[in-house]
């Protein structure tokens, strides 16, 4: 996982010096353009990609620069959750079901066994469990509670850097349409006229940014709510795992 995010950051590093050098491209290319008529040089119909390009550099290389990093960077960790809940879930019934069978058949030893050789939380909370029941029910009962806490914080690792980019990323946004409104204003107030040639760039660039760093509140807060969803789940059956851990223990004891 360490690695994944390593070469997610680089990824990041390298997108966002491409987009300054874009910006610098795309300003030269576009100065000369603008002096063409249509008649010399009738516009072509760009494709979705262009005109996401082509916006994302209108709105100014440093507050979009800053949008599409948080962008990045709350896709990385997304990213990586997802990969480690899917591989943290487990199949509760099988592995309760081999549990008891070791239980009856080979005792705890054999029904430590089997949690070892199973990925998960649920494995996990189960083999702490079953390796404080020589001792007495209780000290099984709070070896689960402890650990059960231990790995939902596992679980919730790194999620509050997902929330922060969403809440991150709409602001930058709204920052950039403020600055572009100051910006239009100053040059009302340089030109001492009201014209709309004047404030039409600074306008322009205002709604560029609001509209990305919505965009990317967007499409995180979708992968968010996915996590969330995935982790209140494993959360469940970490909790019915437990409970039918002690009535298992409680069953053995007898």
């Amino acid at each position: 996982m360490k690695r994944l995010f390593s070469i997610l950051a680089i990824t990041c590093l390298m997108a966002f010096g491409t987009v300054n050098a874009n910006a610098t491209t795309l300003a030269s290319t576009t100065a000369t353009v603008t002096t063409m008529t249509q008649d010399d040089a009738p516009a072509e119909d760009l494709n979705f990609h262009q005109e996401l390009k082509k916006r994302f550099i209108e709105g100014g290389p440093g507050f979009m620069g800053i949008v599409l990093l948080c962008l990045i960077l709350g896709l990385a960790i997304a990213i990586e959750r997802i990969i480690f809940l899917n591989l943290s879930t487990t199949n509760t019934k099988k592995l309760t079901q081999n549990v008891e069978d070791a239980l009856n058949s080979g005792g705890l030893e054999a029904a430590k066994e089997v949690c070892r050789n199973t990925k998960g939380p649920v494995a996990s909370i189960f083999y702490q469990g079953l390796d404080r029941a020589d001792e007495d029910i209780d000290s099984a009962e709070k070896a689960v509670v402890a650990y059960g806490g231990v790995q939902m914080g596992q679980l919730e690792k790194n999620v509050s850097w997902i929330s922060l980019f969403i809440a991150l990323a709409p602001m930058l946004g709204f920052m950039g349409t403020v600055i572009g409104m100051i910006q239009a204003f100053d040059k009302i107030e340089a030109a001492g006229d009201m014209q709309p040639s004047l404030v039409a760039g600074g306008i322009k660039v205002a709604l560029l940014t609001t509209v990305f760093g919505l965009i990317v509140a967007i499409i995180l807060q979708i992968f968010y709510n996915y996590i969330i969803a995935k982790i209140d789940s494993i959360v469940n059956d970490m909790e019915d795992a437990s409970i039918t851990l002690m009535d298992l223990l409680v069953k053995h004891k007898k």
